[in-house]
């Protein structure tokens, strides 16, 4: 959630500490996803139709991460100066944030060339082209569509425009209250995005390995559970504050309800991984753990706990 939270004089205040680990590790894993290449040649190994979505997606990925490189690093030295002068000016704080916001709402929209590659067998099919469904007929079309048609639709497209509306908001001359309308509109947004990419995920796994899969394993069965209940749950509570704080200035705004959603959030990412750390074994391995782990650019919210507690714990008088 996009607020603007006035630190203690403290240096070692943990809601610094918090946005500056946090800001860190946003831009390391970036950058692990931009160095790590082994996506250059991949489709090589497919049919002709889908080498040539696969070729344009990769291409379209690697712009979008290129981006927000460069935003996560902008970002995290912002947090370092924020750290060390105990303070930015009003004018830099917006600055800084309007070309975070609009960096990462590019990259958000790079995905939308994966949008068209999920919705493009069911679009075959539609018109009778069966020859583009791979040969799977149903199950292939509505795997795709789920996994990535649905969710990646919607983030390189009503994601971008939460963002670029906050963005067109943050300005001193405007009402403090839009800003945090469209800040909050934009939080709740990733939640539904990584609500629908990794239900998508779970649930094509689920189908695809079996039931047994799922219930046989106490740590995969409750990862399924709060992945498709749990975040949509969560999404839904986050639209519920959201249209209830519409209209309020930073001082009116409940910061250990935003605080929480954060947290919640956060340990979400962190169970997740940490279930692998703990509990990973080669009969567990499958397509949800290749992605959560391997293909997951949204891992850096496993940090997200650092800056939920102290927002949560703080004061508000």
């Amino acid at each position: 959630m996009l607020v603007s939270i006035k630190a203690e004089n403290n240096f070692y205040d943990p809601l610094k500490v918090g946005l500056l680990i946090v800001a860190v590790v946003f831009f390391l894993f970036t950058l692990h996803g931009l160095l790590t290449l082994e996506w250059i040649g991949e489709w090589n190994f497919f049919s002709e139709g889908r080498s040539f979505w696969t070729l344009i997606t990769d291409i379209s990925s690697a712009i979008g991460l290129i981006f927000r490189v460069v935003g996560s690093l902008i970002a995290a030295l912002a947090v370092v100066a924020y750290f060390i002068k105990k303070g930015l000016t009003t004018t830099t704080t917006y600055r800084i944030l309007k070309i975070v916001l609009i960096i990462e709402a590019i990259y958000w929209f790079t995905f939308i060339t994966s949008g068209f590659f999920g919705f493009e067998p069911a679009v075959s099919a539609l018109l009778g082209d069966t020859a583009n469904t791979q040969g799977t007929g149903l199950w292939y079309t509505a795997s795709v569509l789920i996994s990535m048609g649905i969710p990646c639709m919607f983030e390189s497209t009503i994601l971008p425009i939460a963002l670029v509306q906050t963005v067109r908001n943050l300005s001193p001359e405007k009402p403090q209250t839009k800003a945090i309308k469209w800040g909050l509109i934009s939080g709740t947004c990733y939640i539904f995005v990584w609500w629908l990419n990794n239900a998508g995920l779970w649930i094509y796994t689920a189908v695809w390995k079996g039931t047994e899969y799922v219930t046989s394993y106490p740590e995969n069965l409750f990862s399924f559970i709060i992945t498709v209940f749990g975040l949509l749950a969560l999404g839904i509570f986050a639209t519920y504050f959201t249209k209830k704080s519409i209209g309020s200035k930073l001082e009116m705004l409940k910061l250990k309800t935003v605080g929480a959603i954060i947290l919640i959030a956060g340990l979400y990412f962190l169970w997740n991984y940490l279930t692998w750390i703990f509990f990973g074994k080669p009969e567990l391995w499958s397509d949800w753990y290749a992605w959560f782990l391997g293909h997951n650019l949204d891992l850096w919210a496993l940090s997200l706990p650092l800056l939920g507690l102290p927002l949560l714990f703080r004061s508000e008088s």
